[in-house]
């Protein structure tokens, strides 16, 4: 007699990690981990942890918990989980194993935070996503010239160099030092949900740049999902965020921008691109019943318009207040204000990386004569 599928015990996977300026690579990783079972925790670490191993976290540990709730594949998030990962932490969850990506996370000794469920056979490790990482992001904020940003071509990052933010080409840990990000339309599909409205929906449609996913887009986004069945985000491209944000915005590429808003678990559909007015074909083609803003300032479209006009002539625009005021700026200005310390505490995580890279090294010499295979290692 074949098993029913409600009868076969479920899989609990477990994650853990900072989860600071929660993007596209920690969802990713989180999306892999949750293929591996039925059922996915996520333990995010305190503040006080983070800055004992780690250095100041740019978000705090009440944004994190909530960014983390917000992705689509998390069943459910520990707040204040321990820094090193341990087997009596899996069983107080009722978890088979714990999965983390292909990089070292070590603690303020230089102690693989692993060490424990991977001498218990309970750990898997899933691909880190390259091109994207927290340190890689407070870089750009910190070192972006207006390089990337030529006429009328799109946009690129253009940093300049700094061994302290493991962001140039001399960067000598693998994991610290950034590398580009290269979208595909597998990436894309990945994250997608993949659902179409039904005809009874009420779609709802808001636009915008959507820089640096934080918690301020994810309460405007929870509150424009209450609007209706069904949530479209349309986004801007890269030379239109630069026309009305000006400096050297967007700090995210529209590639990443669309992971980032794929990965919420509020948003149905994404408009790769979308045209900065909402236009009365748009509305049509998607079926738009409603179209939603923040209580932020609109800046005009390129003729002087208002991007909102048609919504508003049809008496379908709605202005929400979310109750969040944060910005990308805000972001950006707590990076700028604190770069000192992350500064420093990427130059220390690099150390630490380097050291525990080193040690790889010479075990897999001594097991195999060569270190081939040995992540990290230039011959």
């Amino acid at each position: 007699m074949s098993e029913n599928k409600e009868d076969k015990k479920q899989i609990r996977v477990w994650c853990d990690g900072c989860y600071d300026m929660v993007h596209f690579g920690h969802a990713n990783s989180l999306r892999q981990a949750k293929a591996l079972g039925d059922v996915l925790i996520v333990g995010v670490h305190t503040d006080e942890e983070i800055s004992k191993h780690k250095g100041p976290p740019v978000f705090t540990q009440e944004e994190r918990y909530k960014m983390v709730r917000a992705i689509k594949w998390v069943d459910q998030v520990v707040e204040g989980a321990p820094y090193v990962t341990t087997l009596e932490t899996l069983d107080k969850y009722q978890c088979d194993f714990c999965v983390h990506g292909d990089d070292i996370t070590v603690t303020a000794d230089g102690i693989d935070t692993y060490h424990l469920v991977k001498e218990a056979g309970r750990y898997k490790e899933v691909m880190r996503t390259a091109g994207v990482s927290t340190t890689d992001l407070v870089g750009r904020m910190l070192l972006l010239t207006r390089e990337h940003f030529k006429g009328d071509k799109e946009y690129t990052v253009a940093l300049e160099h700094s061994s302290n933010l493991g962001t140039d080409s001399t960067a000598r840990s693998p994991y610290t030092g950034c590398s580009q990000f290269l979208p595909t339309t597998q990436k894309i599909i990945q994250f997608s949900s993949g659902l179409s409205p039904k005809p009874s929906d009420r779609v709802v449609y808001v636009a915008g740049a959507f820089d640096l996913f934080h918690v301020g887009h994810l309460d405007f986004l929870e509150a424009a999902h209450a609007q209706g069945d069904f949530l479209i985000v349309g986004l801007h491209t890269d030379l239109e965020v630069n026309r009305y944000k000006g400096s050297n915005y967007p700090i995210m590429n529209l590639h990443e921008r669309v992971l980032s808003v794929l990965a919420c678990k509020y948003v149905h559909e994404v408009v790769i691109g979308a045209p900065y007015s909402v236009t009365a074909d748009l509305m049509e083609h998607f079926k738009v019943q409603v179209v939603c803003h923040g209580v932020t300032p609109i800046p005009r479209d390129a003729d002087g318009s208002d991007p909102y006009q048609v919504p508003k002539q049809r008496g379908c625009f709605k202005a929400l207040n979310s109750g969040n005021t944060m910005t990308t700026e805000d972001i950006v200005q707590r990076i700028i204000r604190h770069r000192l310390e992350f500064e420093e505490r990427n130059t220390r995580k690099e150390q630490k990386e380097r050291i525990v890279l080193k040690a790889l090294q010479k075990e897999h010499i001594k097991q195999n004569g060569n270190c081939e295979g040995v992540k990290g290692y230039a011959a």
